[in-house]
């Protein structure tokens, strides 16, 4: 088996990579909702509700103890890289966030010319616990809803 076929066939990741994708697509229809604003832009933005982040490794880690065993110690590493991945999220992504908007209030100089070619700093880097948890749920739905489904095989329709 080589190597495309064997990561074609692997279902936890496919279904974790749905639940990413799903995750970020929501963010299209939340901005559409909430700030009645069509903004294709924020399909490729980190940050916002829910987190892709921690859709893709909840569902990974769902995905993972689903099919090895819950009291196994590859879920145990799993859910371990999960939490260490939404902490960041929620934390040091989310530090770095605020730090650049404060750092753009500075980058208004009373002189145009001396600052004329910096562009303002991304803000929006991180997430609050509630986006990360609302990732880590639909991770955790869309993975266990489609391998529990599916007896933990993804019917693709390339093979």
């Amino acid at each position: 088996m080589n190597a495309l076929t064997a990561l074609s066939d692997n279902a936890v990741l496919a279904w974790a990579l749905l639940a990413c994708g799903m995750a970020q697509l929501s963010k299209l229809l939340i901005v559409l909702v909430v700030e009645r604003q069509w903004r294709p832009a924020v399909l490729l933005e980190t940050g916002g509700m829910p987190s892709s982040h921690a859709a893709l490794v909840s569902g990974v880690a769902a995905g993972v103890g689903w099919q090895v065993g819950f009291d196994q110690p590859l879920f145990a590493l799993a859910c371990a890289l999960a939490l260490v991945v939404m902490y960041d999220a929620s934390g040091v992504r989310r530090a770095a966030g605020l730090q650049a908007e404060r750092l753009n209030t500075f980058m208004t100089p009373t002189d145009p010319d001396c600052c004329s070619s910096l562009e303002p700093l991304n803000t929006n880097l991180g997430h609050t616990r509630r986006q990360v948890l609302a990732g880590a749920l639909v991770g955790i739905f869309v993975v266990l809803l489609g391998m529990g489904r599916t007896g933990g095989v993804l019917d693709v329709p390339w093979h």
